[in-house]
């Protein structure tokens, strides 16, 4: 099944239409594919670098800390001991990688789903060949679509003055096709895609 829609160019003026696969833009949603897709995104930023030292690793220890009888205290062998400050800790967190894995159909189920929700807020473009590496042509680009909200610009090969011009506005993010994200989709409030990155898209997911 196919789907109408216009194309622009980058005055927000229509210069055509594009027909789009339904496979892949109206696809049933899987939410929890979608939040399963955002959660492994996230976890892959993870820095996984908090480290404790445990008992072992403390330094010292050496010498009993004080007598074993008369003091009054509670018998210890080693000032590095957990219960004790400046001993070690006791189960403290360990540098660990917390990604973890989704299957490749997975991964499209949820593009899938993410791309069907977007498709309302979604703008096709003819292509992202902006003029100049300069912040005020992106700026040109957003006046022209009446835009104030967050927007995601997709290309199948991004041209660097879009890359560029784009980079010094943090309400918008500029990408290759191969790089989007369920979570880069679900963050913005626009899609701008070229019919190129379409045609990627439909080539990967359909």
């Amino acid at each position: 099944m196919t789907a109408e829609m216009k194309v622009f160019d980058l005055t927000a003026q229509p210069v055509g239409l594009i027909t789009l696969n339904e496979k892949v833009f109206n696809a049933k949603v899987n939410k929890g594919l979608v939040h399963l897709a955002v959660l492994s995104y996230l976890a892959a930023r993870r820095a996984g670098t908090h480290s404790t030292l445990t008992k072992s690793e403390v330094r010292g220890g050496g010498r009993k800390p004080f007598a074993q009888k008369g003091t009054g205290n509670a018998r210890r062998g080693s000032s590095r001991s957990p219960l004790i400050p400046g001993g070690g800790v006791a189960h403290g967190p360990q540098p660990r990688d917390y990604a973890f894995v989704m299957t490749k159909s997975m991964k499209k189920a949820a593009l899938r789903s993410a791309l069907t929700d977007k498709k309302e807020n979604m703008i096709v473009l003819k292509n992202l060949d902006i003029a100049q590496p300069k912040t005020k042509e992106m700026q040109k680009v957003l006046r022209s679509f009446k835009l104030a909200d967050k927007a995601l610009f997709v290309d199948e090969t991004l041209p660097v003055n879009a890359a560029r011009a784009g980079r010094n506005i943090p309400a918008i993010k500029t990408e290759n096709v191969k790089n989007l994200t369920v979570y880069d989709l679900l963050k913005h409030d626009k899609f701008f895609v070229t019919e190129a990155a379409v045609r990627k898209l439909e080539e990967i997911l359909a």
